[in-house]
């Protein structure tokens, strides 16, 4: 019995010692081996065996970069402000013997020293250069940071600033300033367009204003060119009248008895009118009813038969011939100036583009008045209009509706 118990007692610490001596280390992970309390090797990551009771893995590093976010502390700038500032570390252990023995507790001493440092560097910083300048604050507190923690074996890889809280007065403060100057650059803006409008709509109005003017400059020109035909025509037509009559009653002979039946025809004309409050009777009156006072059959005596052949009738004019003429010369005119936009086509496109071309050749395009003036020239040298001849002859022809 006693030596089934001894047996059960041998494999119990054979058991204990095999458990003692297998040590398995992680990937990414080394194991520091201490030998009767003092360091005697480290181990790589896999399967090891060491000597139970002797040997123990002491600490068990990790390899891999780490990140330690440290809680928001107050600092205060250079203009007496108090501002909260929370940051990270990433590191990483390069020596895992130094980060074991130098070092009691590094992570709490890399974050009194990140504080430290902090309100070193913020203490010389006003609040304006603490909110824009992160990027120098990152890299001063790297420096510092790498330089105190190499004798440690740790390597510190970089180091940000998370957030940087003014008071809540500043707060408000900036958010007014902010807003203010974004309802300046809005009314700015505002400005900007209201005057780029504003230049546009003169700028509307003046070509409107000068089209306008063009446009009542051309109607003018073009009414008084028409009120100048219309006059002439209607000269001409009031000359050949005229001219018809004169020549009737000339070739008809007319003797004084007839004049003075004309003459007495008149005079109820003469009464006519309701602003006729006075009615004065012609000296020639008794001469008149002299040459009417004999008996009728003197008169029809001294009446001479009138010559048919010494009245000449104006020539008959063809209103609407004068028309058609008009209408193919137009035709013919425009005709031309489409074969003249033919041929100036043709020599750009045979490379003879700087042959120069007259304004004024037939065919040319004119503007609104050179046309009205060169219709002028056309109404004026067309067959059936002929002005005036200086001493008031009469014209030979006139442009009469044919009734």
């Amino acid at each position: 019995m006693e030596f089934v118990i001894l047996a059960i007692v041998i494999l119990a610490v054979v058991g204990v010692a095999l458990a003692l001596s297998v040590r398995v280390i992680q990937q990414q992970q080394l194991g520091i081996i201490q030998r009767l309390g003092k360091y005697h090797s480290t181990i790589d990551p896999g399967l090891h065996l060491i000597f139970p009771f002797i040997d123990r893995v002491a600490y068990t590093m990790d390899m891999r970069e780490a990140v330690v976010p440290f809680p928001p502390q107050g600092v205060i700038t250079e203009d007496n402000l108090m501002v909260g500032i929370d940051s990270v570390i990433y590191y990483q252990i390069v020596d895992p013997v130094r980060a074991a023995y130098e070092a009691q507790n590094y992570i709490q001493a890399i974050e009194q020293l990140t504080q430290t440092t902090l309100r070193n560097i913020i203490g010389g910083m006003d609040l304006e250069e603490t909110l824009t300048s992160r990027e120098d604050i990152n890299q001063k507190l790297r420096t510092v940071l790498d330089e105190a923690t190499g004798k440690w074996g740790i390597k510190v890889n970089r180091v940000e600033l998370r957030s940087v809280e003014p008071p809540a007065t500043i707060r408000d403060a900036m958010e007014k300033g902010a807003r203010a100057e974004r309802e300046k650059r809005a009314q700015v803006l505002l400005a900007e367009g209201q005057r780029q409008s504003q230049i546009l709509s003169a700028s509307g109005d003046r070509e409107s204003s000068i089209l306008r003017a063009q446009g009542e400059r051309e109607s003018a020109v073009l009414r008084a060119q028409a009120d100048r035909q219309a006059s002439m025509l209607r000269a001409e037509g009031e000359a050949q009248a005229i001219t018809t009559v004169f020549n009737a009653i000339h070739a008809a002979e007319p003797d004084q008895a007839l004049l003075s039946y004309q003459y007495l025809r008149m005079l109820p004309e003469l009464a006519k009118g309701d602003a006729n409050k006075v009615w004065i009777i012609p000296s020639e009156l008794n001469d008149a009813l002299k040459g009417l006072g004999g008996p009728v059959g003197d008169a029809v005596k001294s009446f001479t038969q009138a010559d048919p052949s010494r009245f000449t009738a104006p020539e008959r004019v063809d209103v609407f011939a004068e028309i058609a003429d008009a209408k193919r010369a137009e035709e013919a005119q425009s005709q031309a100036q489409v074969q003249q936009a033919i041929e100036e086509a043709k020599r750009i496109e045979h490379g003879d583009a700087g042959a120069p071309v007259n304004a004024l050749a037939p065919g040319a395009a004119l503007g609104p008045v050179e046309q009205l003036v060169a219709g002028t020239a056309t109404a004026e040298g067309h067959p059936g209009f002929a002005a005036p001849e200086p001493g008031g002859t009469a014209p030979q022809r006139a442009v009469e509706p044919e009734n």
